[in-house]
């Protein structure tokens, strides 16, 4: 258990195995009328070998492409539950999971229990999801850190498949028959390979009577469950310790933009008893502003980006260190800082107070990252997959407190050996080409693409499960009070676990940033825990870090996001630290200059990625200069900020009457008001806040093309779209609607069956308008590869014109209105989704009253207010094209 003794994530959990072999793990969880449902396999890539690796996580994906009884794709029929539904694969296990609302938990495991044994998997599914597996190796690949982090794991672990990628390779996948992954699927998709569960609000009899009747009727009565699965294929050694590491480092010199640093050191597997001092090690080096491998390298201003993990699995482990250097710095010198601070820790004991505060940190972190019942789910999953035991992580928990400074030098000492490690070093080669393509006007004739007919919402319908109707949904709203200086305050109280979830807003988003000055809003908002008047970095980073709370500001178009989380007694401490960073910043020089050389880097590898290309291209193609829309930083304007600046936007923009904030959770809101008066009420703001005017534009004239060249990727991304309507805009209900059914969703929606699930074209694609206080684009998103990108736009241009000539049939508006309302619910189950959400809504004008009153406006859309948007919103004749990735805006 945690420290303390008042948290445990297996208390509650009931534990039964079926008579043929499947193990279900229970929880009843109440607060939110939702469940999650979720089934793991014990079978992943560890599995695998060399001429099979990805075969595991081709066969998840050909798990959402319907069965013998049900011949739907499954996320449709998901979608239609209005599902928070996913999956994955991973080293240990392949997990499906969703979190519907109570009264559908009964459907979700009668299709969990379908595709369990009955997956149609034949030679056009597997060529048609073949291509959508590759576009998603490919847009791994785009990333260096991918391709070095690849490298250095298949030489650190020869003959070991934790040295394989989890997705797989080309080569491997394109060799896939459907043969081969029809008996891998047949061999290990039973009851007695799987962990089912269930978490929520429910009664777990009743609950057991719909797992039984769902899953009893598969497999043979008197299996017993597999604790481990066998080697797909025979041969080489799971084992991860004892390997030979090169001993020169790997260095990769291919086309990018920054150098990277990849490490890898061998450890045991997660049942070691070393596991719990290798986590607080972990702590200790890299956690926050006090870790010793944050003052070495980002504090020191050698590193810009980057990140430690002791990853261990089932069968084996490695710990892993990467790093991008800040511009100028050399890998070299970077990795004898990052050597010189492990020998350190070889060498020297940590401090008790640094042992302590890392216990702290990880139990309290650990009840943080479970408030929602998803994620319960899926740590207890995880637990019962790659630990062999559900109880896993109290056990873990328990043995954390027993920890010493001597246990951390001891393991430190034992794994983190200069000989036992794989180092890999990425020196990027120049690019040749520029980042941008001008615009241009015109209709370019492309390949015809048949988007093919719709997908029929009644025949969706007719391999639904039955379930009973869910009725209205209660949404209780918090309290809503305004301070005497203009902040707006909202409070609820949940007890259903000893946390508090925080959501601030401060209107001094990235609307502000000017074209000279691009990028000094997220700085402003990176430095604000960097020190205070009476808090130094460290000081401030002790106060939070000493009682587990986190608390982490991040920047948008609108606003200076804030979210954060304490355990209930340590609210006072959290509200401490907000208060301070909100009132009494000071932005340290030296502090800001290392954060600006960070951040420079940062614009440099976003200028080498295909999406931030392109989302930048199109709003600087549809918006004109001096939009807010269409400024963008970069590492020219980055570099030119001072701390001057940086002071001056925060005096005139951090103000209370600019600010929301809103607390989730276990607390007493008489005490609360008492707190929140004493920290901010002394906080003044004077005239009135700023404003940003947005200039209203048209849309394109014809089809208006840019891109940008990207050599060396292997794929590439693409925005069509154009400016459409605000949040106040009458349509804004049936726009939710239209969008829904046209790409809401990769797996559900017109695109992701047309261009994915049918076509192969794409790994991504989704829709969206972004109708917010000010009118946002309506945009298309797409990831191809390029040979197919010509095609996939035209298939979506099809879609679009095909919806808005045509319409949507009534079972098509009143299925996305079903899926709509139960995934409103589900999405509000999470308190810290909840917090945010409330957050959102007060920021952006409007009132809380739009919460309770969702569920009758969408109720009260009609097929034909549907069919009208599509005609006035949807316009693929006048439409800003912009492709990013290899060769585009040539």
């Amino acid at each position: 258990m945690a420290a303390g003794g008042d948290f445990s994530l297996t208390r509650d959990v009931r534990r039964t195995v079926l008579s043929n072999g499947l193990t279900v793990l229970t929880k009843e969880v109440r607060g939110a009328p939702v469940v999650s449902v979720q089934v793991f396999y014990k079978i992943g890539s560890r599995n695998e070998a060399p001429g099979v690796n990805g075969i595991a996580h081709q066969l998840e994906h050909l798990m959402f492409k319907g069965t013998t009884d049900r011949p739907v794709q499954f996320g449709r029929l998901l979608g239609a539950l209005g599902a928070d539904f996913n999956a994955f694969t991973y080293y240990d296990q392949t997990a499906y999971h969703e979190v519907v609302e109570r009264e559908k938990a009964g459907a979700a495991l009668q299709l969990e229990a379908d595709r369990m044994v009955n997956a149609k998997i034949d030679p056009a599914a597997l060529n048609s999801e073949r291509n959508v597996v590759l576009s998603e190796i490919e847009g791994d690949e785009n990333d260096p850190a991918y391709r070095l982090e690849s490298a250095v794991q298949a030489a650190a672990f020869p003959g070991s498949p934790y040295g394989l990628t989890v997705g797989g390779t080309r080569k491997d996948i394109e060799g896939f028959t459907a043969e081969e992954v029809r008996s891998y699927y047949q061999k290990y998709y039973s009851p007695e390979y799987a962990t089912l569960i269930v978490v929520g609000d429910f009664s777990t009899p009743q609950m057991m009577q719909q797992i039984t009747a769902a899953f009893s009727k598969l497999g043979k009565a008197g299996t017993a469950p597999v604790a481990s699965s066998a080697p797909l294929v025979p041969g080489g050694s799971e084992a991860t310790l004892g390997k030979t590491p090169p001993k020169a480092p790997i260095v990769l010199k291919e086309a990018g933009s920054t150098p990277l640093l990849n490490a890898v050191y061998p450890l045991p597997d997660v049942n070691s008893p070393d596991a719990p001092a290798l986590k607080v090690l972990d702590y200790v080096l890299l956690s926050g502003r006090t870790s010793k491998l944050y003052q070495a390298l980002f504090e020191s201003g050698l590193a810009a980006d980057g990140g430690t993990a002791p990853y261990q699995f089932l069968r084996g482990g490695w710990y892993s260190f990467n790093f991008t250097p800040t511009p100028n710095t050399e890998l070299a010198k970077l990795d004898a800082a990052l050597l010189s601070t492990l020998a350190d820790v070889r060498n020297t004991p940590v401090s008790a107070e640094e042992i302590a505060r890392a216990k702290t940190s990880i139990s309290t972190s650990t009840l943080l990252d479970t408030r929602s019942i998803d994620a319960q789910a899926t740590s207890l999953g995880m637990d019962a997959t790659t630990a062999g035991d559900y109880q896993y992580t109290d056990k873990f928990l328990s043995a954390l407190q027993k920890v010493t400074p001597a246990d951390v030098q001891r393991v430190a000492q034992k794994y983190l050996q200069e000989a036992s490690r794989t180092v890999g070093y990425f020196e990027p080669t120049k690019a040749e080409a520029g980042a941008g393509g001008g615009a241009s006007a015109g209709g370019a004739t492309q390949e015809a693409f048949n988007a093919g007919p719709p997908v029929d919402p009644a025949e969706v319908a007719k391999y639904l499960p039955a379930f009973a109707p869910s009725g209205q949904a209660q949404i209780t709203l918090p309290e809503k009070i305004t301070l005497a200086n203009g902040m707006t305050v909202m409070l609820l109280r949940d007890t259903s676990t000893p946390t508090v979830s925080l959501s601030a807003s401060v209107k001094a988003g990235r609307e502000f940033d000017t074209d000279a000055k691009a990028g000094l809003v997220d700085l402003v908002a990176g430095n604000l825990l960097s020190g205070t008047k009476s808090r130094d970095e460290l000081t401030l980073a002790k106060l939070l870090d000493d009682v587990g709370a986190q608390l982490a500001p991040a920047a948008n178009r609108f606003g200076v996001q804030i979210g954060g989380a304490s355990r209930d007694k340590d609210l006072p401490v959290l509200l401490t630290a907000l208060s301070d960073i909100l009132q009494n910043a000071t932005f340290p020089a030296d502090q800001f200059k290392r954060s600006q050389a960070r951040a420079v880097q940062g614009a440099v590898q976003a200028n080498d990625d295909p999406g931030s290309v392109a989302i930048k291209i199109f709003r600087k193609t549809l918006y004109p200069a001096g939009n807010p829309w269409q400024v963008f930083s970069s590492p020219e304007s980055i570099g030119a900020l001072t701390q001057q600046d940086a002071t001056a936007f925060y005096k005139t923009y951090y103000r209370p009457d600019a600010t929301v904030l809103t607390l989730v959770g276990n607390f007493d809101p008489s005490s609360v008001k008492t707190l929140l008066n004493q920290k901010f009420g002394n906080w003044k703001a004077a005239g009135p806040a700023p404003k940003v005017v947005y200039s209203v534009i048209g849309k394109p004239a014809g089809i208006v093309t840019a891109g940008g060249d990207l050599p060396g990727k292997t794929q590439s991304v693409t925005y069509l779209g154009y400016q459409s309507i605000a949040r106040s805009d009458p349509r804004y209900y049936a726009s939710l609607v239209l969008n829904d059914v046209l790409g809401g969703s990769t797996l559900s929606s017109r695109l992701g069956t047309e261009l994915r699930d049918k076509e192969g074209l794409t790994y991504g694609v989704s829709s969206g308008f972004a109708a917010l206080q000010q009118p946002g684009a309506f945009s298309i998103s797409l990831q191809t590869n390029p040979k197919d990108t010509g095609k996939a736009i035209q298939g979506a241009l099809n879609i679009l014109r095909d919806i808005r000539d045509n319409g949507l049939s009534t079972t098509e508006v009143a299925t996305s209105k079903n899926g709509l309302l139960s995934s409103y619910i589900v999405g509000l189950s999470n308190p810290a989704a909840l917090a945010s959400t409330f957050t959102g809504l007060v920021s952006d004008g409007l009132p809380l009253s739009e919460l309770t009153d969702y569920q009758a406006k969408i109720n009260a859309v009609t097929p034909a207010a549907v069919n009208q948007a599509a005609k006035e919103l949807l316009d693929p004749d006048n439409i800003v094209e912009v492709t990013a990735g290899p060769g585009a805006g040539k």
